[in-house]
């Protein structure tokens, strides 16, 4: 029988995600205040990045989890989880702008158009937009279910480029054990979706 909590526990497990995505946020802020990185602006820029990435896969488990265990409910966490891959990309970007540029977008837009890691990460950010300004009851009533769905396969899009992003900017440092992980979560996530949405498929075929 499958676990489904009460809409009380529900809400207390939402209380206890938020926090939880959340106290990144507030570890970096707090590090900075007390001026512990050497350099704060690598140490923010990889920070956001970092746990952007590491959202951006747990939102993606929550389907294949779903589907193994058979707890409906977990669906209704991944908008907050989406909403804090934003959340934290959005933090990415801003160190990007603010401290390497000072908020000249010529400048940016320049930097983004010479150097590709940077281009792949600026377009995984733009493709993320849409999927935040979209993620209200409101928007999905809007848009239309089917509409709405279609948009946000855009995550399909995005966590490969996000992927790619980060291995370039550890490769230029010949670090790539972790972006070798991320490649792997991300593509067994992507291929079991794949592997699904094909069972579905021919399951309709045949009935």
């Amino acid at each position: 029988m499958a676990l489904t909590p009460s809409p009380k526990q529900l809400s207390a497990i939402k209380a206890v995600l938020f926090v939880a995505a959340l106290l990144p946020f507030l570890w970096v802020a707090w590090m900075v205040f007390r001026q512990v990185p050497v350099d704060p602006l690598e140490f923010i820029t990889h920070e956001t990045g970092d746990w952007a990435l590491y959202l951006l896969c747990i939102t993606l488990a929550v389907t294949p989890l779903r589907r193994l265990t058979g707890w409906n409910w977990l669906i209704k966490l991944r908008r907050m989880l989406g909403l804090f891959t934003f959340f934290y990309a959005l933090q990415h970007f801003i160190a990007f702008l603010w401290f390497d540029h000072f908020f000249d977008v010529a400048a940016m837009l320049r930097d983004v158009a010479k150097r590709p890691f940077i281009l792949v990460g600026f377009t995984a950010f733009v493709l993320l937009i849409p999927l935040a300004a979209t993620s209200t009851n409101g928007m999905i009533k809007r848009l239309g279910g089917k509409r709405w769905q279609w948009l946000h396969r855009l995550i399909y899009l995005i966590a490969p480029l996000a992927v790619l992003h980060f291995w370039w900017m550890k490769a230029a440092k010949n670090n790539l054990a972790q972006p070798m992980l991320f490649a792997v979560i991300v593509a067994v996530f992507l291929l079991a979706r794949l592997y699904w949405s094909r069972a579905k498929a021919r399951a309709a075929v045949r009935a």
